[in-house]
């Protein structure tokens, strides 16, 4: 464990020009696509453009345009200020950094078992070992086939798992990409003048608030929340402040953006789990997602620990 210094570092002028473009391109593509999303039905009643399986134009627009609004503001701001095109942070780099690459893949899926755990723990009345729901949804698709249900929903719960563990950051890889490129492999590096610890969590904090408009529509927490539709945004930084410091962790030390690419398809591919042996309604700004208080314990203690830990975001 180590003090933190209180130097005070400036971004030279070059650079804070450039991550005004930088940060206004994000912005404004993203938040404009909000709009649309919202004046179209929000994300409840956005209009279906495909029936089976159920496909809105809002979810469209965020995986396309508002997710990839950081990775598109990367290239027009590079473009614009006729900065070039090095120091990309693409290659691959396995040879030094395979032990980030697996890092990524997998701790992201342990940090939402664990903190699925920990809510389990508070409150075990809304665990439920049968997974009602999940068998439910079973019966009912074997009833559609008119076949026997081959398995039972505690082994196709531990396959969706071990399935979401292993594929899930590389069938995420597509729709996190456009936020990685943008966040880790040009914001933060810009912010590194500042020094390391203040880049990763000034960089959590941006990208929390770019996802404010979605989250004032009802996503990741709702609206019937103690405190909405304050506190909502307002913890979403937590858990993105928590999330930099990881994913920032993962790109300094494999010198990459992919393993953070990696990491960040890894916790969309899982953060729904503990839902399913849910008993009633959860509470989500405490769980059992990763984005609550107590689903995101394991994942806010770790980002803690690299935070004060000298050689964790270290740079050489």
């Amino acid at each position: 464990m180590a003090s933190i210094s209180i130097e005070e570092r400036t971004l030279p002028r070059l650079q804070t020009r450039r991550l005004v473009i930088f940060l206004s391109f994000s912005f404004g593509i993203a938040w404009a696509t909000g709009l649309v999303i919202y004046l179209t039905g929000g994300l409840d009643n956005s209009p279906v453009l495909v029936q089976s399986p159920r496909i809105t134009l809002a979810l469209v627009l965020l995986a396309t345009v508002y997710m990839w609004a950081p990775g598109l503001s990367h290239i027009l701001t590079r473009l614009l200020t006729h900065e070039g095109f090095h120091d990309l942070y693409l290659r691959l780099n396995f040879k030094r950094g395979w032990p980030f690459w697996l890092a990524g893949w997998f701790l992201p899926g342990i940090l939402t078992i664990l903190g699925i755990l920990v809510y389990f723990a508070v409150f075990p009345a809304q665990f439920d070992p049968n997974f009602s729901t999940l068998q439910q949804s079973l019966n009912n698709a074997a009833s559609a086939t008119g076949r026997t249900l081959p398995i039972t929903s505690q082994t196709y719960l531990l396959i969706q798992i071990v399935t979401a563990m292993v594929l899930g950051p590389i069938l995420n890889l597509i729709a996190v990409f456009g936020e990685e490129f943008g966040w880790r492999a040009y914001l933060q590096p810009k912010l590194m003048p500042l020094g390391t610890r203040k880049a990763v969590v000034i960089t959590g904090l941006i990208w929390g608030v770019w996802h404010w408009p979605v989250i004032a529509m009802g996503y990741e927490y709702g609206f019937n929340y103690w405190g909405a539709p304050v506190v909502g945004p307002l913890l979403f930084l937590v858990f993105t402040v928590s999330l930099a410091i990881l994913f920032g962790w993962l790109v300094i030390r494999a010198g990459s953006v992919w393993p953070s690419a990696i990491a960040h398809g890894a916790i969309n591919g899982i953060a729904g789990l503990g839902l399913v042996a849910m008993i009633g309604k959860p509470n989500m700004l405490l769980g059992p997602a990763p984005n609550g208080l107590l689903g995101g314990l394991p994942l806010i203690l770790l980002a803690v620990f690299l935070f004060f830990n000298r050689k964790a975001l270290a740079t050489s």
